[in-house]
C-alpha cells in the first residue's frame, strides 16, 4: 500500500474541506431546484489540481485525497435531498426534528464508509468495474494543467452566474420562465430562466439530455395533450397518469439494474469465494505435504537442484485474499516468510472490530432518532448493507446512482412488514440514501486512486472527513431553506422541484395511477435491459416540460460547442487535435460548472438572508 505520507496533508485537507463545504452546498441546491445531481468529482478533481499548484505542489495523489474529501458531501446531499422534502410536501416538517435529521445521516454516513471500506478490493482490483466518473477523474489529473485560466474561467463565470442570480431576485420585472405566457393547457411550456439548468443539460451530455426530452416529449405532447384531445381522460387524469408513469419508469430502472447487474455479480462473487475456501482447505492440505516434502528434499538435494517448496507462488494471485489465505492458496509458498501472516492478520482484525463499532453505532442511531423497534433497526442497517452494494455495481457499470430508488425499497418493504409512522419511514429511506450516495461517490474515488496508485488508507481518511463535515453543510442547508421559504415551495411545479423525494413522497401516500405505475415499471425494466436509459426517460416523463426543454438547450449548446471545436482542429495533426480536445473539454466542464456553482451558492445565500430577515 502507498503512504499516506504526501497524500493527506493538511494543505490538501483545508483546500479539501472548504470546497467540501461549498460543493454540498451547492449540491443540496441544485438536487431540489432541479431534481437531479450532477458528479462533481471531475470539477473536484480540477479545482483540487488548480490550488495545489498554486501552492507548489505536483503530487498527483495528494491532488486526489484532496479532491475526495472536496467531493464527499455532495452524495450525503443529495441523499438528503432525494428523500427528506418529501415529509414536508405531506405535512410532516413538524413531525421530523434537526437532531433527527443529522443523527440518521451520521449514521448513513458511517455505514457506508463501512461497506465501501469491505466491497473495494472485489469491485475495483478484481470485479474491475469500469467506473466511469472514477476514470474521468484520474485522467483529468494526470491530463490536466490546472493553471491561472483555468481560475479565471471558473471564478469569472461563477461570479456571472451568481450575479445574474441576485439580479433575477432583486430586480423586477425578470420572468422565473421565459415564454410561460404559452398556454397549452396540462403542460408548463417554457424555458427555465436558470443558467444553471442549462449547465446541467450541458454537463449531462447530448444521447442522455435527448432521451430525457424524449420522455418530456412524449408525457406532454402524447399523453398530456394528444390524449385529453382524443377524449381518453381530462387534463387533471393526465396528470396523475404521467407522474404515476414517470415513477414507473424510474424505480423500473432500479430494478432492472438490481436483477441484471448487481444480482448476477453477487452470485458470481458468492460461487468463487466458495471456490477459493474450497481451493484453500484443498491448499492447507498440499501445504503440509509440502512442508514436508522441503524438508526432505532439503536433507536429501544434491548441488543444483532446488526443493519443490512454493513453486505454485507465481501462479498465487493475492488480491482479495488474507495473509492466512495466502498461504493455504498457494500449499506452504509462504513458509519462508511464517511471521508475516500473523502481522498481517492483526491489522484486519483492528479494522473489522472499528467496522462492527461503526455499524453497531448506525443500528443505535436509527433507534435512538426513529424510535423504532430495535429488529426494525437490525432490518434497516442489514438491507442497507445489500443496497450499498447495489449502489457500487450501478456505479461502476453504469456512472448512474439510484440512491432514492434503493431508499424506497428499504422503505417500502418496512413499511410492509412493521407499523413504522411515515415520518420515520422518510428518514429510513434518508440513512439509505445517504449510505448508497456516498458509496457511490467513494467507490468513483478508489477507481481514480486505483489507476493513480494512490493510498486507499489515504482517500479513505479523506472521505470520512468529508463526509463527517458534509453532513453538517447539507443537514444545515436543507434546514436553512425550509426555514427561509416554508414547507409549502417543495414539489413538482413549485419553486424547489425536488422530484426524488415527490416520487418518495407519493410512494408513502399513494400513486394517483395504479396502473399506469405499473405499466412504467414494466417499461422501465424492459428498457433498461435493452440498454436503453430508462432513468433518463422516466426523469423527463416525470418533470415539468420547461425544465427537460431547459436542459434539452443545454445539451444542444453542448453539441453546438463540440461541432465548432471540431471545425477548428480540421488540418492538424493527431497530437495537437488531442491537445486542443482535451483542453476544450476541460473549458466546457469549468465553464459550466462555475456556472452550477455560481447560481446555487448564491441561492443558499439568498436563502441565509431570507432567514435572518424573517
Amino acid at each position: 500500500m502507498a503512504s499516506l505520507r504526501g497524500q493527506l496533508t493538511l494543505r490538501g485537507c483545508v483546500i479539501g474541506l472548504v470546497g467540501c463545504i461549498v460543493i454540498t452546498a451547492s449540491s443540496v441546491y441544485t438536487a431540489l431546484k432541479l431534481g437531479a445531481l450532477p458528479w462533481p468529482i471531475v470539477f473536484a478533481a480540477i479545482i483540487s489540481l488548480f490550488f495545489l499548484r498554486a501552492l507548489g505542489s505536483r503530487s498527483l495523489n495528494e491532488a486526489n485525497v484532496t479532491h475526495t474529501i472536496m467531493s464527499s458531501g455532495a452524495m450525503v446531499a443529495g441523499g438528503l435531498a432525494f428523500t427528506i422534502p418529501g415529509a414536508w410536501m405531506l405535512g410532516l416538517a413538524d413531525e421530523i426534528s434537526i437532531p433527527e435529521i443529522l443523527v440518521v445521516t451520521l449514521g448513513g454516513v458511517a455505514l457506508g464508509l463501512v461497506c465501501t471500506g469491505l466491497l473495494r478490493r472485489y469491485f475495483i482490483e478484481e470485479a474491475r468495474l469500469e467506473f466511469p466518473m472514477g476514470i474521468a477523474a484520474a485522467e483529468t489529473l494526470k491530463a490536466g494543467s490546472a493553471g491561472g485560466k483555468v481560475g479565471k474561467k471558473l471564478f469569472g463565470t461563477m461570479g456571472l452566474a451568481g450575479l445574474y442570480t441576485a439580479l433575477k431576485n432583486f430586480v423586477p420585472g425578470i420572468p422565473a420562465i421565459f415564454l410561460g405566457n404559452v398556454s397549452i393547457p396540462g403542460v408548463a411550456f417554457g424555458i427555465y430562466n436558470s443558467p444553471m439548468m442549462l449547465a446541467v443539460g450541458f454537463l449531462v451530455g447530448t444521447g442522455a439530455v435527448m432521451a430525457w426530452f424524449a420522455g418530456a416529449v412524449f408525457a406532454n405532447f402524447g399523453i398530456m395533450v394528444g390524449g385529453t384531445a382524443a377524449g381518453l381522460w381530462t387534463t387533471e387524469a393526465a396528470g396523475g397518469i404521467v407522474s404515476s408513469l414517470g415513477m414507473g419508469l424510474m424505480m423500473g430502472c432500479g430494478f432492472t439494474v438490481i436483477l441484471k447487474n448487481i444480482l448476477p455479480a453477487g452470485v458470481r462473487a458468492l460461487r468463487r469465494t466458495l471456490a477459493e475456501r474450497r481451493g484453500n482447505a484443498a491448499g492447507a492440505d498440499v501445504g503440509a505435504a509440502g512442508a514436508a516434502g522441503a524438508a526432505a528434499s532439503n536433507a536429501v538435494a544434491l548441488e543444483g537442484e532446488e526443493p519443490l517448496v512454493g513453486q505454485g507462488a507465481s501462479r498465487c494471485d493475492g488480491a482479495g485474499a488474507s495473509a492466512g489465505s495466502i498461504v493455504g492458496a498457494c500449499g506452504g509458498a509462504a513458509i519462508h516468510g511464517g511471521a508475516a501472516p500473523t502481522a498481517a492478520a492483526s491489522a484486519p482484525r483492528g479494522v473489522a472490530g472499528l467496522a462492527a463499532l461503526l455499524v453497531a453505532t448506525a443500528a443505535l442511531a436509527l433507534c435512538l432518532a426513529l424510535g423504532v423497534h430495535p429488529l426494525v433497526s437490525v432490518a434497516v442497517v442489514a438491507l442497507t448493507f445489500v443496497t450499498t452494494a447495489m449502489s457500487a455495481q450501478s456505479v461502476g457499470q453504469t456512472g448512474i446512482d439510484p440512491m432514492e430508488i434503493f431508499g424506497l425499497i428499504v422503505l417500502l418493504l418496512v413499511a410492509a412488514f412493521s407499523a413504522t409512522a411515515q415520518a420515520a419511514l422518510f428518514l429510513i429511506a434518508a440513512f439509505v440514501a445517504v449510505a448508497c450516495g456516498l458509496a457511490g461517490d467513494v467507490m468513483n474515488d478508489f477507481k481514480a486512486g486505483h489507476v493513480l496508485g494512490t493510498s486507499s488508507a489515504a482517500q479513505m481518511t479523506g472521505q470520512a472527513i468529508g463526509a463527517v463535515v458534509g453532513s453538517f453543510v447539507a443537514v444545515a442547508v436543507v434546514v436553512l431553506l425550509l426555514g427561509a421559504y416554508g414547507p409549502d415551495v417543495f414539489g413538482v411545479g413549485k419553486e424547489f422541484v425536488a422530484a426524488q423525494a415527490s416520487v418518495v413522497a407519493t410512494m408513502v401516500s399513494g400513486v394517483p395511477s395504479v396502473e399506469a405505475f405499473a405499466i412504467g415499471i414494466a417499461a422501465g425494466m424492459a428498457l433498461q435491459w435493452a440498454g436503453l436509459p430508462a432513468m433518463m426517460i422516466g426523469l423527463g416523463v416525470y418533470l415539468p416540460f420547461y425544465m427537460s426543454f431547459t436542459a434539452f438547450l443545454g445539451a444542444m449548446a453542448k453539441a453546438t460547442f463540440d461541432a465548432v471545436q471540431k471545425r477548428r482542429q480540421a488540418g492538424l495533426s493527431s497530437d495537437q487535435r488531442a491537445q486542443r480536445q482535451a483542453d476544450a473539454q476541460e473549458t466546457g466542464l469549468v465553464v459550466a460548472s462555475g456556472v452550477l456553482g455560481g447560481e446555487s451558492i448564491v441561492g443558499v445565500i439568498l436563502a441565509t438572508l431570507a432567514v435572518f430577515a424573517a
